[in-house]
């Protein structure tokens, strides 16, 4: 399966993109994980992207795609993926679709988790508290939930014209989520 999980940060993308990944047994890969790790690491493309995610921002698209490409091409993606934080933008979308057409497969589906925008602003300050997370602020978070309304959600309505987003409660106890994740993609046939 060739999956894609959508949503505004902070709807549990990354809870979900686990239990998902664990069911099709294929990897979840994060692009928000990627950059934390190179945050931590202090590369220069962690540099890089601090700068951006620090004001609630996108890391530019050659980065991102850049670093998508060569994940999927990873031997324990052949047979698929999830993308957790990819695309965000139409131009990652075009990407995305290159990337998938050259191997000779297609998107299977989207997955799109519907939350309250003040439920997400509770769970992401929690979170902050939970894990320390500098950039977590209520500003940022804010920001983000700007930035995703502006560049992502648009994303959805290209997918929801090829007839492959399934629009998930994302409120609920973790368990009932998944359930319905599940509910929506184990009758989708895999490209």
């Amino acid at each position: 399966m060739r999956l894609i999980i959508m949503g505004p940060p902070g709807a549990g993308k990354g809870t979900q993109a686990k239990f998902i990944a664990e069911h099709f047994k294929i990897p979840a890969i994060s692009t928000g994980d990627i950059f934390r790790a190179n945050v931590s690491e202090g590369t220069e493309l962690g540099l890089e992207a601090k700068r951006y995610m620090d004001a609630g921002e996108y890391v530019p698209d050659e980065v991102t795609n850049l670093m998508v490409r060569n994940r999927i091409d990873d031997p324990d993606a052949v047979s698929g993926f999830l993308l957790d934080g990819y695309p965000r933008t139409l131009a990652q979308v075009e990407e995305l679709d290159g990337m998938i057409k050259f191997t000779g497969h297609s998107l299977d589906a989207v997955v799109c988790l519907t939350v309250d925008q003040d439920e997400i602003v509770a769970r992401l300050l929690q979170r902050a508290q939970v894990e320390g997370r500098a950039d977590d602020t209520e500003d940022v978070i804010r920001n983000r939930q700007r930035v995703y309304l502006e560049q992502t959600e648009p994303l959805i309505s290209v997918y929801q014209e090829r007839g492959i987003v399934h629009e998930i409660d994302g409120l609920g106890e973790v368990a009932e989520v998944t359930a319905r994740i599940f509910e929506a993609l184990d009758i989708i046939p895999e490209s």
